[in-house]
């Protein structure tokens, strides 16, 4: 199967620093575990592969990112704050589907929905993704698979 895990840290990589103003950026394949204190965004693949990809930021990521992104101070994770990471996964996923398309995989992504914690479906790539920069930790929680 297409290399899945650079594209997402690529495109994860090229958003931050175009719109975040961060490029220090490191990454490692790593465990993400859910907890309370987190926002998990979850964005689905349909076309040549199917499944989803869950964006995992703790709370004090998810304000800061929303804090260099507005101007503006939260303290607190509310519908502005879900919205604009919600848009941000959206964001780079529309990457990785450029990327993808470069490999000829048509791909199609669905509106970002909240997920939660759910039990463990088998897919034939699963791999998760911790990026750490000056902004804190994202976890990507890829789960794909190709269309049969």
């Amino acid at each position: 199967m297409t290399d899945l895990y650079t594209p997402f840290l690529e495109a994860t990589r090229n958003v931050f620093h175009l719109m975040l103003d961060i490029s220090n950026i490191s990454d490692q394949p790593a465990e993400c575990l859910g907890n309370e204190e987190e926002l998990d965004v979850s964005i689905g693949f349909t076309g040549d592969l199917k499944g989803e990809v869950i964006y995992r930021l703790p709370h004090q990521t998810s304000l800061g990112i929303v804090t260099i992104m507005s101007g503006m101070e939260f303290d607190t994770v509310d519908e502005f704050v879900i919205s604009a990471i919600s848009e941000i996964a959206n964001i780079i996923s529309g990457n990785v589907l450029t990327m993808l398309a470069e490999k000829d995989l048509t791909c199609d992504i669905l509106p970002p929905v909240l997920k939660s914690q759910d039990g463990g479906e088998d897919y034939e790539f699963r791999n998760n993704i911790l990026i750490t920069s000056e902004i804190g930790e994202v976890c990507l929680d890829i789960r794909l698979e190709p269309a049969k």
